[in-house]
């Protein structure tokens, strides 16, 4: 075997810095009102789900990162919780963590629902949005169910509430129309820029993270109106075994015995629905086997108790 030559080391291109001359990069807040779409287009950009999806409003409560990089250009997406009024201690964590996304960003990516005329927590985005020197795109979402003369009247709506709005797009996360022109647009509005993190990661979450956020999704899929947001998921315990299998052990949290009873449902029916469900998406992100040990508590009133949140990581 011949020696090591340092200098095969040195020629070697840096995939952070050995970029076309024109390759941009930067960190884009996406913010909203709640139930806009805002994960589900993040996940429709990055071409794979990094972010937790429901049907219910204020399904995010943190702040989560997803990264695509493409040859010219690698784009931070910070996913953020829907702006709205709380109602609280949680609430309030969750508006706060959308406020923190937009002073380190070089551009805010306004979602809105545009079937729908501007609502109150709409105008609550804009002026969050006005008070903050950045560029603005407003992506116009849900086009698939918006007539067209909804569209321009709803469009004209939106773009009235910030003067500082560069662009804006028509798009469907969930059907993917209009995605990759968006991304082109994003693109456009950045600065020249190397890439901040390595080409094949597409997310900043860490896995005990993710797996505890899917199981909360599969509670707020198939859970009834009044008990999905008294839910949190406590992760106890993440160990891989000797055998390969990871063994995951998590406490889902709500605030009432009528919450729990139906949370664990008739026979424990809703608890192994949601395990099963929950344990098929965290193996495919883990690539590996997971055995999912799901157990209800009751903790009354956790969303508004500072130190239940602090412990939660709601804080």
């Amino acid at each position: 075997m011949p020696p090591l030559d340092p200098n095969d080391f040195l020629s070697q291109p840096d995939p952070f810095t050995d970029v076309p001359p024109d390759h941009r990069s930067g960190f884009v807040a996406v913010v909203g009102r709640p139930n806009v779409g805002k994960s589900t287009l993040m996940n429709a950009m990055l071409g794979q789900k990094v972010a937790i999806v429901s049907p219910r409003p204020q399904t995010t409560r943190n702040r989560i990162a997803g990264i695509l990089t493409r040859e010219d250009c690698q784009i931070v997406f910070i996913d953020t919780p829907g702006i709205h009024k709380p109602k609280h201690k949680l609430g309030e964590f969750m508006v706060d963590e959308a406020r923190k996304a937009l002073p380190d960003a070089d551009l805010a990516l306004w979602v809105v629902d545009v079937s729908k005329a501007p609502r109150r927590d709409d105008e609550r985005v804009a002026a969050v949005l006005r008070d903050q020197p950045l560029p603005v795109i407003l992506a116009m979402n849900k086009i698939d169910i918006t007539p067209p003369d909804r569209l321009l009247e709803h469009a004209e709506a939106y773009r009235a509430l910030v003067p500082g709005v560069v662009e804006d797009i028509a798009v469907s996360a969930l059907k993917r129309q209009g995605v990759d022109a968006l991304v082109d647009v994003i693109r456009e509005h950045l600065p020249p820029g190397p890439r901040y993190y390595p080409p094949d990661q597409v997310s900043d979450i860490q896995e005990r993270f993710l797996a505890a956020e899917l199981i909360r999704e599969k509670a707020l899929l198939y859970l009834q109106e009044e008990v999905p947001h008294a839910v949190a998921v406590d992760l106890q315990e993440f160990e891989a075994r000797e055998s390969g299998v990871i063994y995951i052990f998590a406490r889902i949290f709500v605030e009432r015995e009528s919450q729990k009873g139906i949370l664990i449902g008739k026979g424990g029916q809703m608890i192994k629905r949601i395990g099963a469900e929950a344990r098929k998406e965290i193996e495919a992100a883990l690539g590996r086997k997971v055995y999912l040990d799901l157990r209800v508590k009751v903790k009354p009133k956790w969303r508004r108790n500072p130190a239940e949140l602090r412990r939660l990581g709601y804080a």
